[in-house]
C-alpha cells in the first residue's frame, strides 16, 4: 500500500519539500560546527553510497544511452549536486533566515520565467493565480504577518549567493527534460552525483587548506547523514521522477511549502509556537497549490 502511494508525483513532492525543509534547519544548526564545502561534499558522498549498489546493476546494458547523453548528464550534475545545495549553504552563512526563505521562494517563478523565455511554455491564467496566490503566503510568513516590511529588506552578499542558487536549481529542474532517455533513474541519479562529487572535491580542499573544518561530534555526524540519506538521496530520487510526471513549473510551486513545514519543524523542535499570520499564509499556499494541480486539465 504504501508502495502504491509513493507512486503518487504529489506526495513525492510534499516529502521531498519536507525533507529539504530539514535540511535548511540542520544546515542552519551546524553552520558552526560543519562548513557549507563539507556539508555539501558528505552530503553528495552519502548520498552517492547509497544509490551506487541500485546504480551498478545498471551500468553495463545503458552504458551506451548514459554516455551518448553525457553533455546533459555533466550539466545537470553541476547544477543540481554541484550546485543548488552549496550556493545555498554559503549563502546562509552571511544572510538572514527571513531574507534566504523569501529569495528561495522565487524559485517556481524563476522557473516559470526561464520555462516562458527559453522553451516558450505558456501557463493558464489560473496557474499564475495558483503562484501569485502561493507566493503571497510565502510572503506573509517570511514578513511576519507584515508584508510591508519587504519593501525594507536589503540584499547583502548572503541574498547574492542565495538569487544565483535559486536560478542555478530552476535552470536544472527545467533542465531534466533533456536527461537521456532509457537510463534507469538510480544510474542517472549516481551519475549526477559523481558529477557534482568531482566538482565538489577540489572546492572542499581548498576549504581544509584555509583551516575550516569539521568539529566532528554526535551532532554534527547525525546531521550530516540526515542530509545525506533523505534531502540528497530519497529527496532527488523523488523530486526528479515526479517531475518528470507533472512537469517543471508545477513541480517547482511544492517549494512555496517550504516556509510551511520550516514552521512546523520549528515548533516540534525549537518549541517556536506558530502565529495567526502563520496560520494565514499556509492556507494561502496550500490553495495556491490546489489551483494548479487539482484544476490541472493538462500536464506540460
Amino acid at each position: 500500500m504504501i508502495r502504491d502511494r509513493l507512486q503518487n508525483p504529489y506526495l513525492l513532492l510534499v516529502l521531498t519539500v519536507l525533507f529539504w525543509s530539514g535540511n535548511m534547519v540542520i544546515g542552519r544548526a551546524l553552520r558552526e560546527q560543519v562548513p557549507p564545502l563539507s556539508l555539501a561534499f558528505w552530503r553528495w558522498a552519502i548520498a552517492f553510497a547509497l544509490v551506487l549498489p541500485l546504480a551498478l546493476p545498471h551500468l553495463r546494458a545503458q552504458w551506451p544511452l548514459l554516455r551518448a547523453g553525457w553533455k546533459p548528464v555533466s550539466v545537470l550534475g553541476l547544477l543540481g549536486v554541484g550546485g543548488y545545495n552549496t550556493l545555498a549553504y554559503i549563502g546562509l552563512q552571511y544572510t538572514p533566515a527571513t531574507n534566504a526563505a523569501l529569495l528561495n521562494s522565487f524559485i517556481p517563478i524563476a522557473t516559470i520565467t526561464l520555462s516562458w523565455a527559453f522553451l516558450g511554455r505558456s501557463l493558464r491564467a489560473i496557474d499564475w493565480l495558483g503562484v501569485l496566490t502561493s507566493f503571497a503566503g510565502v510572503s506573509i510568513i517570511v514578513s511576519g504577518g507584515d508584508p510591508l516590511s519587504l519593501g525594507q529588506l536589503r540584499l547583502n552578499v548572503g541574498d547574492l549567493w542565495m538569487l544565483v542558487a535559486v536560478f542555478t536549481w530552476a535552470l536544472y529542474t527545467i533542465g531534466l527534460q533533456w536527461r537521456p532517455a532509457g537510463v534507469d533513474p538510480m544510474l542517472l541519479l549516481a551519475a549526477f552525483t559523481l558529477v557534482g562529487l568531482l566538482a565538489l572535491a577540489p572546492a572542499y580542499a581548498w576549504e581544509i587548506a584555509n583551516g575550516r573544518t569539521i568539529s566532528v561530534s554526535p551532532g554534527s555526524l547525525a546531521g550530516i547523514a540526515y542530509t545525506g540519506v533523505f534531502p540528497g538521496f530519497l529527496g532527488y530520487v523523488f523530486y526528479n521522477r515526479a517531475v518528470g510526471e507533472v512537469g517543471a513549473s508545477r513541480a517547482s510551486l511544492f517549494l512555496h511549502l517550504m516556509p510551511v513545514f520550516a514552521t512546523i519543524l520549528s515548533a516540534v523542535f525549537l518549541a517556536e509556537i506558530p502565529q495567526s499570520y502563520h496560520y494565514l499564509g499556509i492556507t494561502l499556499i496550500f490553495a495556491g497549490i490546489y489551483l494548479t494541480t487539482a484544476t490541472a486539465g493538462r500536464r506540460e
